[in-house]
């Protein structure tokens, strides 16, 4: 993977940090668009949001599924922003693509199953979409690497990765521990790669989201996916690691960014 390049997107500035930004799940058109409006009116210019949602157990709320990939769409055709979302199977892959999405992303879960992230490589075979691999479940960078070569093998060359933290047993500050260790040896061995870090996942808290983000700008992170809802407390999955619009503006405005 030694030609792979820092991610770009037309229209959208360089600088970091780049953001994506959007709530845990897409629940109702009106909550996705009500959110949409008020994150493109901070400036965000990716949105996004959970279709498919994997959860730990079963009977939660496992995403509206492709009943909300038309929501998605009106937020792009509306507000210009481009699109985001999780995919795990190949029909997840089929149905984004159909619908127009710009940017996929694999979650912790998937990357950690290499016939899962197969069958997503050979889906997108010929396809040429950004795709954003987030860290296995556990801290294993091979694994990690394992499935971007995958998607690499497959002619997907756009690639970046979330690093989202790991899980631990047990009770800790963090919701996933973040071990930067990783990341950072990460950047060592494929230097040009773009690299998100996901302060929603790693804190579980909304109030580490800023800490964790300037700690990610700190260690020379490309950007942040950040999850952001309309009216969090009642938002119908991890409404403690979600913030407003105009808070995640605060965060951002705030954030100290060195070269």
């Amino acid at each position: 993977m030694e030609d792979i390049k820092p991610l770009s997107f037309p229209g959208i500035s360089p600088k970091r940090p780049l953001v994506i930004a959007g709530p845990c799940s897409a629940e109702t058109e009106e909550q996705v668009l009500s959110t949409a409006r008020d994150l493109a009116k901070n400036g965000i210019q990716i949105f996004r949001a959970g279709i498919w949602k994997p959860r730990t157990r079963p009977g939660g709320f496992e995403g509206v599924g492709a009943e909300g990939l038309p929501w998605l769409q009106r937020v792009k055709e509306e507000t210009g922003m481009l699109i985001a979302t999780e995919v795990a199977t190949r029909q997840h892959v089929e149905e984004a693509l159909g619908a127009g999405v710009d940017i996929l992303w694999i979650g912790a879960r998937t990357s950690a199953n290499p016939f899962a992230m197969q069958e997503i490589a050979d889906t997108l075979q010929g396809v040429d979409i950004p795709v954003l691999v987030k860290n296995p479940v556990n801290p294993d960078l091979e694994l990690w690497i394992g499935a971007m070569q995958r998607l690499y093998n497959a002619g997907i060359h756009r690639l970046g990765v979330i690093h989202r933290g790991f899980s631990a047993y047990g009770k800790h500050l963090y919701r996933n521990m973040p071990q930067w260790h990783i990341p950072i040896e990460l950047r060592r061995r494929i230097p040009e790669l773009t690299i998100i870090c996901d302060p929603s996942h790693i804190g579980g808290k909304r109030e580490l989201i800023a800490p964790l983000s300037q700690q990610a700008m700190d260690l020379g992170f490309d950007g942040l996916i950040i999850e952001s809802h309309c009216d969090p407390d009642c938002a119908w999955s991890d409404k403690g690691q979600q913030v407003t619009p105009e808070v995640l503006n605060y965060i951002l405005k705030t954030l100290v960014i060195r070269d």
